[in-house]
């Protein structure tokens, strides 16, 4: 059955065997650019902002396949839609080839809420921004600490640290502005709540500053004012003068005071 090869000599089946290999060899090389459709390419159309199955039916139309590589979230477009795409729009791209796509989640992920008081209007808003988070409104209130936040808010409420916000929120910055230049007379806060005084702080654009309570109060939001400074009067029996964003040190005592026996007395 081999007879044809045992009969020839080592060197004719060698070099058939060569000549064989060297055929397959040009077969192939001339075959490649059927097999890798050489050549052939195609524009990659744009498909951002479109829903993810709209998305992957146009690209398939077009000849190419898509696959979802990652999500985001984006509060600016709708769910499921693309966000980005790779190969961008316009690339040009062998037929077939695979189109990744970047699209936005349906659920909002949540962060915790960065600790913002204390930290100056662009740190602040550096940070949101690495946390995925938007600056809201920023409202401007006397305070001695210039443009610093005084206060972070979510739907006009305060938010603390670590609470669990969504990806996306905007949060509202209440920003210092410094101090007024206006003077006005101290207001009087002994006698009044602890509440009460608050509520004056706040109406007089003023800050409560130290605030020390006696050993007997349990509840503070109900504690007396007994003391204050700086008083209302100086010793000479002079008005106190302060300027809207400085603050106000508060004792506070479960005893209401006698306002005559605390008031320093007005000389003739």
């Amino acid at each position: 059955m081999f007879d044809f090869i045992t009969k020839r000599s080592f060197g004719i089946n060698l070099l058939v065997v060569i000549a064989f290999f060297f055929g397959l060899a040009l077969l192939f090389f001339s075959l490649l650019g059927v097999i890798t459709r050489h050549n052939e390419e195609l524009t990659v159309p744009d498909v951002r902002g479109k829903s993810v199955k709209e998305a992957i039916a146009l690209l398939e139309k077009e000849g190419f396949e898509a696959d979802v590589r990652d999500s985001i979230y984006i509060d600016s477009i709708p769910p499921l839609s693309v966000w980005v795409q790779t190969p961008d729009k316009g690339a040009r791209v062998k037929v077939g080839r695979t189109i990744y796509l970047t699209v936005n989640k349906v659920v909002a992920p949540m962060v915790k809420m960065p600790d913002l008081e204390g930290l100056t209007f662009r740190s602040a808003e550096m940070m949101l921004k690495s946390m995925r988070l938007n600056v809201g409104d920023t409202i401007y209130r006397p305070d001695f600490a210039t443009n610093t936040v005084l206060q972070q808010l979510l739907n006009g409420k305060r938010v603390k640290p670590g609470t669990p916000v969504a990806e996306g929120s905007n949060i509202t910055l209440i920003i210092s502005s410094g101090t007024g230049s206006i003077e006005n007379p101290v207001p009087d806060f002994v006698g009044l709540t602890f509440t009460e005084a608050r509520e004056m702080l706040n109406a007089n654009n003023l800050s409560a500053g130290t605030i020390i309570i006696d050993p007997g109060v349990t509840d503070t939001a109900n504690a007396f004012i007994i003391k204050q400074v700086p008083a209302r009067r100086n010793e000479i029996g002079d008005f106190n003068m302060v300027r809207a964003g400085e603050s106000i040190d508060l004792w506070l005592s479960a005893t209401k005071p006698v306002k005559d026996s605390v008031q320093a007395p007005v000389q003739e």
